[in-house]
């Protein structure tokens, strides 16, 4: 007997870049595709649900969906809209999903009555959390006539073509049934050596494959597996819903697996308390409860928790409190090359640079780990990203990303979901720091992860980091004919500071060739991109050039840098490079995600405000109604002296003798 998608007309929603025609849906007037176009791309779940919202654990996300959704110059969809207007069909462009792993997106949609989303393409993390969760999606856009005509649409049409472990999680109505029913007593299944040439994340995964009843035991792209995972990481904005949904389903108490092996991290609410965004909604009283809710849960099970850092504690610790940005500490303290790490932020990647593979997941992804040890993925192709000649000064590893978001093929989705292997004579040359930012940058390529080749470079982080003798081992490294599904070379040789306009990190040009060069009101130089030692030693340099020569910054400008991890903060402080940074002007604030994720000091607070950063993402709201550029870490600094967006080349040749 077949199984229908929907049980009800369906009520069609399409996301047009056009406010008036979104406005005029939700009001009851009904539009063909043709009529709707064009689509609004590139629907970051930043979008669907902004950060406030992420205080809600439950069924109160269904009030909110689409809330931060821009079309044009409007913010059309707002508080029970889609509620009201009964939809449960909504359409979309391509990249729908993209940006954080945020479940709460998928889940507010299904809670507000949507049970089907279709789009011309969506993000893996996206996707795979709305399989989890029973929310139906679709890329075939035929369908929406049929609807339109009052078709039936039957669940054997949506997953047709999809993995047959996707289809089997979206028949069952969820991971969580679907575990419950399969993931019993599962086992570690290595894949059986032999002479075939395979990529290092290949390898790896294979040594951490997991037998099941509905997974091959030889995966190729596109098949999905079971892995067991070393480390599984979550934070404070997902664990109250993972506990949610654990005890609903599986009452009280868990048994957790591995639960060691669990890290538990208070990294995004440190200074919500000035959080413009935050305060002005009411919803700091929300935010201890979740934290309290995180806490509760860690307690309760024994696991390993890195608490918020507060002004306060940091002024009483003597070193003793290690605290930060989760996915930085995750590198600073736990990843090994080999090693299969997964946790709740689409940053996870971060830990690529070291030599293992390192991938975010939804919450129900990993309420589902904490249960069975198993971690679902589908598996990838590769994309080789050779990085040849030697980098110029100046010129970091930020901007060689902003390089490669600009790209004609990854702005047309050539990186989706897949893994980013960082390769060439630029690659060996730069630090573990450096190559973080490549890989934890893969989430706005678009990819699963990306991964460096552990080599020298490793061993001696991990030694003077660390205090961790770790050989490298002679698998761990592609083979000469491993298959790749494409090859993107990169003449470092010829890049220089790259900035990435207002609205999306793909908006990226060559500073030099901005004619205008924007006014700066906010400059921010910190989260987990841009919060590293070497990050810190950029800006100290520009900061202590210009405290050299009496300057400082402008009034009007505001300088916030933000520590990623306490070691960071420690690093500097050791270094006097504190000192500077407050001859220069700048507010420095304790490890946090802060002002990235619109936690914090560095948001905007007004649409006209002009943001230089160096985070990963300026989504529309992601760090404030105002406008933001992204940037390096020097540009940011120099930015932030000058008052608008310079490269420091061009600032010292403004104050040459």
């Amino acid at each position: 007997m077949a199984t229908y998608v929907l049980d009800e007309p369906a009520r069609l929603l399409f996301l047009s870049r056009d406010p008036a025609r979104v406005t005029a849906q939700l009001a009851g007037t009904a539009l063909t595709l043709r009529q709707a176009q064009p689509l609004r791309d590139d629907i970051s779940t930043d979008e669907i649900t902004p950060v406030p919202i992420l205080t809600h654990f439950d069924e109160q996300l269904g009030r909110y969906p689409y809330t931060g959704l821009r079309a044009g110059d409007a913010l059309p969809i707002g508080m029970d809209a889609i509620k009201r207007a009964g939809v449960n069909v909504v359409v979309g462009g391509k990249r729908y999903g993209k940006g954080s792993s945020r479940e709460h997106s998928p889940m507010a949609e299904k809670s507000a009555g949507v049970r089907l989303v279709i789009a011309e393409s969506f993000e893996r993390i996206y996707r795979q959390n709305a399989d989890n969760i029973g929310l139906y999606t679709s890329t075939d856009m035929s369908l929406v006539e049929r609807l339109r005509q009052g078709a039936a649409v039957t669940v054997d049409e949506i997953v047709a073509g999809r993995d047959a472990l996707a289809a089997a999680i979206v028949r069952a109505g969820g991971l969580l049934a679907f575990g419950q029913a399969q993931l019993g007593g599962i086992e570690p299944q290595p894949a059986a050596e032999d002479a075939a040439p395979r990529t290092l994340f290949e390898k790896i995964i294979r040594r951490h494959l997991l037998r099941t009843a509905v997974t091959p035991a030889a995966p190729g792209p596109g098949g999905g597996v079971f892995v067991r995972a070393d480390w599984r990481f979550i934070h404070e904005y997902y664990t109250g819903m993972a506990a949610h949904m654990l005890h609903a389903r599986f009452g009280r108490p868990l048994r957790l697996v591995d639960r060691e092996r669990i890290v538990v991290f208070e990294d995004h609410t440190s200074y919500v308390d000035e959080s413009p965004n935050h305060v002005r909604a009411g919803i700091v009283p929300n935010v201890r409860v979740m934290c309290q809710a995180q806490r509760g849960f860690a307690e309760a099970y024994g696991l390993r928790q890195h608490r918020t850092l507060t002004e306060a504690e940091a002024a009483r610790d003597a070193g003793a409190n290690v605290a930060g940005i989760s996915h930085a500490m995750m590198a600073e303290c736990y990843a090994l090359p080999g090693q299969v790490v997964v946790g709740t932020d689409s940053h996870t990647p971060h830990s690529g640079a070291l030599g293992c593979v390192a991938f975010g997941v939804g919450t129900t992804d990993m309420a589902n780990a904490f249960v069975t040890g198993a971690v679902r993925l589908t598996v990838p192709e590769s994309l080789r990203v050779e990085l040849a000649g030697t980098l110029p000064s100046g010129v970091t590893a930020k901007d060689v990303v902003l390089h490669l978001l600009a790209l004609p093929e990854i702005r047309s989705g050539a990186g989706v979901g897949k893994v980013f292997e960082f390769t060439g004579e630029a690659v060996a040359a730069l630090s573990i720091d450096e190559r973080a930012t490549l890989t934890n940058m893969t989430a706005e390529l678009g990819g699963l992860t990306g991964i460096v080749a552990p080599d020298a470079e490793t061993a001696r982080f991990l030694r003077e980091r660390r205090g961790v003798d770790v050989a490298i081992e002679p698998w761990m490294r592609s083979d000469p004919d491993a298959a790749y599904a494409a090859t993107l070379r990169v003449d470092c040789c010829a890049l220089s500071p790259l900035v990435a306009a207002p609205g999306d990190p793909g908006n990226g040009v060559a500073l030099a060739t901005l004619r205008e060069r924007p006014r700066v009101d906010i400059a921010y130089g910190g989260s987990c991109t841009a919060g590293k030692r070497e990050d810190f030693d950029h800006y100290h340099e520009v900061l202590a050039w210009a405290v050299a020569r009496g300057l400082s910054i402008p009034p009007g400008v505001a300088l916030y840098l933000q520590y990623g991890t306490t070691a960071v903060r420690d690093y500097c402080v050791a270094r006097g490079y504190d000192r500077t940074f407050a001859a220069a002007g700048a507010r420095i604030l304790q490890p946090s995600c802060g002002a990235c994720a619109n936690c914090g000091p560095g948001s905007s607070i007004d649409a006209g405000q002009v943001t230089v950063s160096a985070i990963n993402r300026n989504f529309p709201g992601r760090s404030g109604p105002g406008s933001v550029w992204l940037a390096s870490p020097p540009t940011v600094m120099a930015s932030a002296l000058a008052g608008e967006l310079i490269s420091f080349a061009e600032l010292q040749a403004r104050h040459a003798p």
